[in-house]
């Protein structure tokens, strides 16, 4: 599995991330490319104005939401923040 970050994502990673919620989303993502389906995660389809994307519990608040591309080889990262600020 492939894994890319847009332009968005970077700059809200960066910008609204503490450095100890940056290495919660590595072990997250690391959990995530191991297991895609574990429960810790809560991977579910969104609707409306992410219809097509996907969310991943980084931790209590913070979702980072994805697509996936190419037959689910790609998961390309879209934007990560907490419940408020994305919803």
């Amino acid at each position: 599995m492939i894994v890319r970050y847009s332009k968005r994502f970077q700059k809200q990673f960066h910008s609204r991330l503490s450095p100890k919620m940056r290495q919660q989303f590595g072990r997250r993502l690391e959990l995530f490319l191991a297991n895609p389906r574990h429960s810790r995660l809560n991977v579910h389809s969104l609707s409306g104005k992410y219809a097509g994307c996907w969310s991943m519990n980084v931790s209590g608040d913070v979702r980072a939401i994805f697509e996936y591309q190419g037959s689910q080889a790609v998961i390309l990262f879209l934007v990560i923040g907490t419940h408020a600020q994305l919803y």
